[in-house]
């Protein structure tokens, strides 16, 4: 007998917004965060916008590390809290917890090595290899005189205009390129449409990719 397919329920965390997408649903929905919002705050909000959606499952992308399904640190760009929070208990479902870049990596897979940069406030990074999601926290990495993310993130994208942001994301794909030996590099995130030039090698993703991402999760047999 065939199983029946599962509802999942994405969130995807984000300083500014959380957004939320359904199985069958087309459109997604914004949930305005922010630098004090908790998970005390995310739950009902995540409840209340998709009380008229369908969901047996839950796949959440946070900003920050992830592991064995357990949030490590709290975000830099929103309140504390996130670390000692029970997720399972409070949706009372099935849920899987990933890096938000990781979960747009999965999402952006088609085969092959994946490396997946995500042009944002930081710098979101991960792999995707053979059936295996690799979360790397590749903008803490030095580069310069600090480190990738403080010269391809978004405070430096203001600070120091297109044409320097667009020579540092340049650089940084080559090292990272010539350290990990992708197949295909993914360039995501809200900033990776402001480049006047995709890398060559590169590709644009989108952000509905991360909800793609985060139906692949309960769909597909990946390993994290």
């Amino acid at each position: 007998m065939k199983k029946p397919k599962k509802k999942i329920l994405v969130i995807d965390i984000g300083g500014s917004n959380v957004k939320i997408l359904a199985t069958g649903q087309k459109d997604r929905i914004k949930i305005p965060s922010g630098a004090d919002f908790s998970p005390e705050q995310l739950v009902p909000l995540v409840r209340e916008h998709a009380a008229n959606w369908e969901y047996d499952h839950i796949t959440m992308g946070f900003p920050g590390v992830v592991k064995h399904n357990q949030i490590i640190s709290d975000p830099v760009n929103m309140g504390s809290g996130w670390t000692e929070f029970d997720f399972h208990s409070a949706f009372d479902l099935p849920i899987k917890i990933l890096n938000d870049a990781a979960m747009q990596a999965l999402g952006s897979y088609e085969g092959k090595k994946l490396l997946f940069l995500g042009l944002g406030t930081g710098l979101g990074t991960a792999m995707v290899m053979n059936g295996t999601i690799i979360p790397i926290e590749g903008g803490h990495l030095p580069y310069k005189k600090s480190t990738f993310e403080n010269y391809v993130g978004k405070a430096y994208l203001f600070k120091s205009g297109q044409k320097r942001w667009e020579k540092h994301v340049r650089n940084t794909v080559s090292i990272l390129s010539d350290a990990l030996q992708p197949d295909d590099i993914v360039l995501g995130g809200g900033n990776s449409k402001l480049l006047t030039e995709v890398p060559e090698g590169c590709r644009l993703g989108t952000n509905q990719n991360a909800f793609l991402g985060g139906f692949r999760m309960w769909e597909e047999d990946f390993w994290i």
